[in-house]
């Protein structure tokens, strides 16, 4: 039995050559086959230049165990959850390294119905079968090439069903002249930003898209697609500026999270986007769930009670959000991470219906969106995510619960350690993958007690770690 290093909890990501190869992906396509027991699986792949081969591999394993394989070619990875639950197939992978450097790349798995596949959840399974190796590996076969003892192939797309579906969460008589950035990052989010826009001018919809780095490009000639960073920011926000443009929007290289810029250049921090998409939606559900993660809550909990939602707090993570949605037919679930989810996209992630619902609301309130966004901050400014490094995460968590539980109005378990006072509250929870721990901090209404108070975290934090 051989280790493989590249299972992660929600997905499968390694560097190539040593953690990821035609071959381990081979083995684990029919790992995921033997496991799943399918027969239809659609496979897709991001832009990257080691994404068809190694799709090549997932399809030659897949056949092999007698499955049949529906190759999307190069797509999103919200692509391949619409397909899956669109066709009706069995399962799902898409092969993306999302944001991570240009030497990595990994697989995002699904079962029936685009549910979630992770570590608890059958990728332990998945890569306990792929160590042990059993079935004989069968070299150089083309995937293009039928054999009747084998699953079939073929090349198909949903695009455009794909798109009509996007369509259906706006209304486009409700868009009033309109002028975006959108920065694909040279990733994947290209072809579906010309496919929209053609879809817009179709429905008569006065949208103008102004397009920065576009073009799909394995080179990433622009940098690794990771609106994230601070550093990667800066050609959106200035492109903004430049074209006078009522909104920004750039993707990572998978579109499977997208990042909103306002008309002024400013970057918008995901927890706000929540509050907006759950407006958003409870105008067109009037009294629906909203699902939402601990790390910051006042904001997003009181949009959705003000516009007649109900706020339901989750764990963060993927699978977390998706498991409670469907518990609690929620319409809609939003992370400060940039993801969000929709019911109505089979519980999944999407890049693209956000950007649209924001825009469309936008218009509706004739509003710019700093002002939309700029209330909200002002009601409850934020610290923002910040990562820790410390040399025992759960002993801190203990340490800052002593330290600050005599005071707390209520202090929360749902996901790390959330404390609760009368005008600020923080969230401070350990990484699953790293000896991190993550801080939140918001107040209300009040930024410098926000600052001073992060600051004073900050500090015991590194006090604690320091064993003073």
């Amino acid at each position: 039995m051989s280790e493989i290093t590249c299972f992660k909890a929600y997905d499968i990501r390694g560097q190539l050559g040593s953690q990821l190869n035609e071959s381990i992906a081979y083995r684990i396509a029919r790992a995921f086959a033997q496991w799943l027991k399918p027969k239809r699986v659609v496979l897709g792949g991001d832009v990257r230049e080691t994404s068809s081969v190694l799709k090549a591999a997932l399809a030659n394993g897949l056949r092999d165990e007698g499955v049949d394989v529906l190759d999307l070619g190069m797509v999103g990875t919200e692509e391949v959850y619409f397909a899956t639950f669109h066709l009706g197939v069995d399962g799902g992978i898409e092969v993306t390294a999302s944001h991570n450097p240009i030497d990595y790349n990994g697989f995002k798995l699904v079962r029936k119905g685009s549910r979630p596949i992770s570590a608890d959840t059958g990728l332990a399974d998945i890569r306990a079968l792929a160590e042990a190796n059993e079935y004989k590996l069968v070299e150089g076969r083309d995937p293009t090439v039928a054999d009747a003892d084998r699953g079939s192939y073929e090349q198909i797309s949903t695009r455009a069903e794909y798109i009509e579906h996007l369509l259906g969460y706006i209304d486009p008589a409700a868009f009033t002249p309109l002028r975006l950035v959108v920065n694909a990052g040279n990733g994947s989010a290209g072809p579906v930003v010309d496919a929209l826009e053609k879809a817009f001018a179709e429905l008569h919809m006065p949208v103008e898209m102004v397009k920065i780095c576009h073009e799909p490009d394995a080179s990433f000639p622009n940098g690794i697609p990771n609106p994230l960073l601070t550093e990667n920011r800066g050609v959106t926000r200035d492109a903004v500026l430049e074209y006078r443009a009522d909104m920004g929007i750039a993707w990572d290289g998978d579109f499977d999270r997208c990042f909103l810029f306002d008309e002024q250049g400013r970057f918008i921090e995901g927890y706000y986007i929540v509050g907006l998409l759950a407006e958003a939606f409870l105008k067109k559900e009037p009294g629906a769930r909203i699902i939402h993660d601990p790390r910051l809550v006042w904001n997003t909990v009181e949009q959705v009670e003000q516009n007649g939602g109900t706020a339901v707090q989750t764990k963060a993570g993927h699978a977390f959000i998706k498991e409670r949605m469907r518990a609690e037919d929620a319409a809609y679930g939003g992370e400060m991470s940039a993801h969000h989810y929709f019911r109505d996209f089979a519980y999944c992630d999407s890049g693209m219906i956000p950007w649209m619902l924001v825009a469309e609301l936008v218009c509706r309130k004739g509003k710019p969106l700093s002002e939309l966004v700029g209330e909200r901050i002002a009601a409850y400014p934020s610290s923002g995510e910040i990562n820790l490094t410390v040399s025992d995460a759960p002993a801190m968590l203990k340490a800052m619960e002593a330290r600050y539980a005599t005071d707390a109005l209520d202090i929360d378990y749902t996901d790390g350690l959330s404390v609760c006072f009368a005008d600020w509250r923080f969230n401070l929870r350990a990484s699953n993958t790293e000896p991190v721990i993550r801080l939140n901090v918001e107040s209300r209404g009040d930024a410098d007690l926000m600052q001073r108070e992060t600051d004073k975290l900050l500090e015991a934090i590194r006090a604690i770690d320091q064993g003073k």
